[in-house]
């Protein structure tokens, strides 16, 4: 396990979802690393993290095809058979494309995990949180950096293109969307292997994990326990007690 990246900030700049999608076509279409990076660059040329079309620097689209090969194309080596499962999901079904992107790029990058727990449980307690109010925290965690509000920033934008979040009428300020309902529970254990993946336990209690804050833009449905170890051999489920289960890396 590379435990760099528990620490690593890493969202450099906005991620649009629509780049996570061409960064899979690309992918599934079977080219090599090396072609999928050129026509990253190429597809970027002129896409802003704000949606506007116009030229960006050099530096900030190298930024964005790193963060793209990274979560997709060359994930740390222990995330390579979950990368293989999520595309695996993606290639046959195109109903939860969302939530299957979601768990990659929270598995890959934790800090976007750590902006969505952070986010979520603000927002399951007040009806908007305020980007100082996630950067406070944020900083708690990693450090008062100047990249953690930057970067903090960079992700929280990300969440509102994805459409997860939308701007209050207060600036600074976010609120919820519409839940997006997931009926299926293959997506439904990705997430929550991914959000192991991001945490640095390799064993969750299975209830903690459905209602983690984490995964505030979803509605999960129930998934019968036995469904985790058969539809994922990456995870183990241990029941003790009565009625609790721990899910656990394997």
């Amino acid at each position: 396990m590379n435990f760099e990246r528990y620490e690593s900030i890493g969202i450099k700049q906005t991620i649009r979802f629509e780049w996570m999608l061409k960064t899979v076509n690309l992918l599934l279409a079977g080219l090599d690393s090396k072609s999928i990076r050129m026509e990253l660059h190429e597809y970027l040329r002129e896409k802003r993290g704000d949606g506007s079309i116009g030229e960006r620097g050099e530096t900030s689209r190298s930024q964005v095809v790193n963060m793209l090969m990274k979560i997709w194309v060359s994930p740390d080596q222990d995330l390579l058979t979950f990368r293989d499962s999520c595309l695996s999901y993606l290639s046959e079904k195109t109903d939860q494309p969302l939530a299957v992107h979601w768990a990659m790029v929270a598995a890959v990058y934790p800090f976007w995990f750590n902006v969505a727990q952070t986010t979520g449980r603000l927002l399951g307690l007040q009806d908007q949180a305020t980007q100082s109010q996630v950067v406070g925290r944020l900083k708690e965690q990693y450090g008062d950096r100047q990249t953690v509000a930057r970067y903090g920033r960079h992700t929280l934008r990300s969440f509102v293109t994805w459409g997860v979040l939308k701007d209050s009428v207060n600036k600074g300020s976010y609120e919820k969307t519409s839940l997006i309902s997931i009926k299926d529970s293959q997506p439904t254990i990705l997430l929550l292997e991914s959000s192991i993946r991001a945490s640095k336990e390799s064993k969750i209690p299975l209830k903690i994990l459905l209602s983690s804050p984490s995964l505030f833009p979803f509605s999960l449905p129930s998934v019968p326990v036995e469904h985790i170890s058969q539809f994922n051999e990456r995870l183990e489920v241990v029941r003790y007690g009565l009625d609790d289960t721990i899910v656990q890396i394997i």
